[in-house]
């Protein structure tokens, strides 16, 4: 069972990872690479689904143990990424480009904490938890 489930979250990290490096080459191309909102769409997106997934299973038994982990440390462990965030930050900093560092660090971290309220929020209206 347990390797089983290693293998779930090995797969579900690998689409997750896919999907992180489908996003980054979208938004670079669709809104420009001065700016890291491929990183900034996949944590706010991540923190919305990492809270919805957890307050859900708290709440139903349709999200097996299995399933949970699959997709919480798989799928959007591999999609979201704080290293990518602190890099990025840092360099806009380096770069002198402070007032897009401040916006970047602000709107990640205030739009990851957003996002996890409103999941958790939408969780518990449809879970009724």
């Amino acid at each position: 069972m347990r390797m089983e489930r290693f293998l779930w979250v090995c797969a579900a990290g690998a689409l997750g990872s896919g999907a992180r490096y489908l996003v980054a080459l979208w938004a670079g191309k669709a809104l420009g690479a001065g700016f890291p909102y491929g990183t900034l769409i996949v944590n706010v997106l991540g923190c919305f689904s990492m809270a919805a997934v957890m307050q859900a299973a708290m709440g139903t038994t349709w999200i097996s143990p299995a399933l949970r982990v699959a997709l919480t440390t798989g799928f959007l462990g591999g999609l979201t990424t704080y290293s990518a965030f602190n890099f990025e930050t840092l360099k806009l900093f380096e770069e002198r480009a402070y007032r897009l560092g401040v916006l970047n660090f602000g709107l990640t971290t205030g739009g990851c904490i957003a996002a996890s309220l409103l999941g958790m929020l939408l969780a518990k209206r449809l879970t009724g938890s």
